[in-house]
């Protein structure tokens, strides 16, 4: 179960940051062993940790957590030893530079005229980079762009996300606008296995957040971000063991 800072009883609203939480739940956190039946990832140790590249598409803030994460704990059986971004001058390439990973931009390349030529030439390249670097687990953070099937299949089941949704529902890159939009009262985040759907890959983790009727868009994502921060390690955590 994850916690938040609070220490009010579990259901009493406490205020942080300007914005009443509550102690949120994780609903779905698989054991040991969990995953796909594919899963024959070698075992993670502090001596030799999962070798881990994590994908971003904007501010990297997640992917400063689980690196956060990786580098406080000496136990710790991953490590991210490269961050890729399909944005050039986003702020999370700076953030990984700053914390001692080698970060790099993949843009799409502009002398395709064909969009899925220029997608498949784009994974290809990165594709390299990751050969280059030995990387065992990709990790999905922000990353906007939908990866081609070919690329889902090289790399499944090692191939993961983070989806700021309680999945199955509200998937797609407008989820707090459509949770909103709903009117639910609840809402999360989501750790999965990518599959060549949009966020339909086997769910590892799930961890919910109250919605409240004064809610914006900026007020949930940044509720359901804390949650996402802490959530993604512990998976991560459980599946490298």
């Amino acid at each position: 179960m994850c916690h938040s800072p609070s220490t009010a009883p579990a259901g009493q609203p406490t205020k942080k940051h300007g914005q009443y939480i509550r102690r949120p739940q994780v609903v779905l956190a698989p054991p040991q062993g969990m995953g796909s039946s594919q899963w024959a990832l070698r075992q993670g140790s502090a001596q030799e940790p999962i070798r881990c590249a994590i994908f971003i598409s904007g501010s990297g803030s997640g992917m400063e957590a689980m690196i956060r994460h990786q580098q406080v704990n000496s136990a710790c059986g991953h490590e991210t030893v490269l961050v890729i971004s399909d944005r050039p001058g986003v702020k999370g390439l700076e953030r990984a530079e700053a914390l001692g990973v080698k970060s790099t931009c993949i843009p799409l390349p502009q002398d395709k005229t064909d969009a899925n030529q220029r997608r498949l030439t784009h994974e290809e390249n990165i594709q390299q980079l990751l050969d280059d670097s030995s990387i065992e687990l990709i990790l999905l953070s922000g990353y906007m762009r939908l990866v081609s099937p070919r690329f889902v299949e090289k790399w499944s089941p090692y191939l993961i996300n983070i989806h700021p949704s309680l999945l199955p529902a509200f998937p797609g890159v407008h989820a707090h606008r459509d949770v909103i939009n709903s009117g639910v009262h609840v809402s999360g985040c989501t750790v999965h296995h990518v599959d060549a759907g949009m966020d339909t890959g086997e769910i590892l983790g799930q961890c919910r957040v109250p919605v409240f009727s004064d809610d914006d868009e900026h007020s949930l994502a940044e509720r359901v971000k804390y949650e996402e921060h802490r959530l993604y390690p512990k998976i991560i955590d459980q599946l490298v063991k």
